[in-house]
């Protein structure tokens, strides 16, 4: 259920299994093949069977993929991932690429003469994906061909799909029966003309019918696909071993099962006009739909699932006060702790989860704890293993990055705490960091606008200095659902206009590559904004914060701060304060007491 501290870093035959992957592409009559860290279904997160990229290269991040031609296996990764890739690939033999400066179109076209052929599972690239890279690679004369995946072909123990079970989950907590679900989105289908929308995202199908699934760690979702029709009835795909009898019950007669292997077939036999996605649903899916029209649009699940309800906002709440209380038990143990210098980032990560399992609406972490102590703390999404546990050294910085999955609401936090004395330089790029996350707190806005329009606010007290950093400001966060989760999202690329109901995280920071890293993140939800006396008769949001533990003042540069940046924190401490008191006892409540004192 918990972390685990394995290394799932290089695999010692990394180079053989690239040797056998050049030997199957070249058996095929190709040039390249592509291995993507993507599953069937097009979520973020992956079960072990289908971890093919991290099997090939040991890159083990979120997101990217390997192109591996004859003489060069490019692993393409984001600015998060940058320090990770390098110390986790074998560099003899593979070569990151900073992706996304760098298009695999591009790269392609660079590597390959004309006449090139990459192969590709259909499967596992989505249609808006291929169709970029083919306006790219087909001028240039580069062909793309669909083909068996040549990763399953060779990778002998590779583990089964997983057979988690499905569970209902409650309408207390969804604030939406499925039904109604079903109803109001068939209602839009049928406006539109549309006979059937295809879903083939976890978290999509997990919401629309109020279930949840365990086939992926973290994320209490589903491996399913489903057919969403114009009736409002619902064709879902999943393995019978994963469904009980009140399963069934739950379900009702208009959602009609079958399993994974029946959905092709399914597919084939639609006729009039389909909707899929071409941002999330498969190539095979649309190369499956022989007789039909095919409608492309979003997935009608996004936006209603971001909007979240007021019984999942609630839900949210309260999962999170527990969580901070937990949260702040763990930090006064570990103030009490490091000074000493006997810990480890394995000790911390396992003191966490321990304070976090007292409480029994808990079922999962919400990703692997991240606990990076000096210069692992530049690495952003560091996960500490046996083989790269530091001890965490007095007067080194020490950044924690957790989340859990309660049953009523999904938390994500990181705080960025002191364990002995403290430069003014790192006492300065934390409080630019917290002048970015304060600004973003604060903000109001008209309605419309979308996270690219906010991403600038978190960012200015860095730009002034000539900082930076080079990963989104926010990512939407599911209601015990995933804990990043679409559209919604605060970075330069966040185009969906912020709606009410949207949880988000707020989470700025800062990174000095061999040093240390810095970030500060709670979760926020947006609000329609009170009225001002004298503002214009426009409608306006703002955010509301969900989180609820103190930030270390320690790391805090008074005179960086304005008067109203100081008001809010204290104003943000005093809350903290005022809603865990009866939560914190003991050693740890006079902790809180202390680390939520006026500025």
């Amino acid at each position: 259920m918990f972390q685990s501290f394995d290394a799932p870093t290089r695999p010692e035959d990394g180079p053989p299994r690239l040797a056998l992957l050049r030997t199957e592409i070249a058996a095929a009559g190709l040039d390249g093949f592509l291995v993507p860290r993507a599953d069937v279904h097009q979520g973020e997160y992956v079960a072990a069977h289908d971890d093919r990229l991290a099997w090939l290269t040991g890159f083990t991040g979120s997101a990217g993929f390997c192109a591996v031609l004859d003489g060069i296996a490019g692993v393409f990764v984001d600015g998060r991932y940058r320090l990770q890739v390098r110390t986790q690939v074998d560099l003899d033999h593979f070569t990151p690429v900073a992706w996304p400066g760098t298009k695999l179109g591009d790269w392609l076209v660079a590597q390959l003469p004309e006449g090139g052929q990459i192969g590709f599972d259909p499967r596992l690239h989505t249609v808006e994906e291929l169709r970029k890279l083919s306006a790219r690679c087909g001028p240039a004369g580069i062909g793309l061909v669909p083909t068996a995946n040549l990763i399953d072909r060779i990778w002998a123990d590779q583990p089964a799909p997983p057979l988690g079970q499905i569970a209902a989950h409650p309408l207390e907590l969804a604030g939406q029966s499925h039904e109604a679900k079903r109803a109001t989105l068939a209602e839009a289908l049928r406006d539109d003309d549309i006979a059937a929308n295809v879903l083939t995202l976890p978290d999509s199908i997990a919401w629309l019918l109020n279930i949840r699934g365990s086939d992926i760690p973290r994320n209490p979702v589903p491996h399913a696909f489903a057919m969403l029709h114009g009736d409002g009835s619902v064709d879902l795909f999943c393995a019978a071993a994963k469904v009980s009898t009140e399963l069934h019950r739950h379900l009702g007669t208009s959602v009609r099962l079958a399993e994974p292997e029946a959905f092709g077939p399914a597919l084939q036999a639609l006729t009039g006009r389909v909707r899929i996605d071409p941002s999330s649903a498969p190539v095979w899916v649309a190369e499956q739909l022989k007789l039909a029209e095919i409608v492309e649009g979003r997935d009608p699940c996004l936006l209603p699932k971001a909007r979240k309800t007021a019984a999942e906002i609630a839900g949210m709440e309260a999962a999170h006060l527990r969580d901070g209380a937990a949260m702040c038990r763990f930090l006064a143990w570990l103030d009490a702790e490091a000074p000493k210098g006997g810990l480890t980032e394995i000790a911390v990560v396992r003191r966490l989860e321990q304070e976090r399992r007292q409480d029994p609406m808990l079922r999962d972490i919400s990703f692997d704890t991240i606990a990076g102590t000096g210069p692992h703390g530049a690495i952003v999404h560091y996960r500490v293993t046996e083989a790269t546990d530091r001890a965490v050294t007095p007067g080194e910085l020490l950044l924690i990055d957790s989340g859990a999955q309660y049953l009523d609401g999904t938390t994500d936090i990181t705080r960025t705490v002191a364990t002995g004395p403290v430069t003014d330089e790192q006492r300065a790029c934390f409080t630019r960091v917290l002048k970015g996350m304060i600004a973003l707190s604060q903000a109001r806005w008209p309605k419309g606008l979308a996270g690219r329009d906010l991403d600038p606010l978190a960012r200015i007290a860095l730009w002034r200095a000539g900082q930076d950093y080079d990963h989104g400001t926010g990512h939407g966060v599911g209601a015990y659902l995933s804990v990043h989760e679409g559209p919604q999202r605060i970075s330069r690329l966040g185009e969906v206009a912020l709606d009410p109901g949207m949880v988000l995280s707020n989470e700025p920071g800062y990174y000095r590559e061999g040093e240390f890293g810095i970030r500060i993140e709670n979760l926020i939800h947006v609000v329609p904004a009170p009225a001002l006396p004298g503002a214009d008769d426009r409608p306006m949001l703002a955010f509301r914060t969900l989180t609820w533990v103190p930030i270390d003042r320690r790391l805090i540069e008074p005179s960086l701060l304005s008067a109203d940046e100081r008001t809010w924190l204290d104003i943000y401490h005093a809350a903290v304060r005022d809603r865990l008191s009866e939560r914190v006892e003991g050693a740890a409540g006079l902790w809180l007491d202390a680390a939520t004192a006026p500025l």
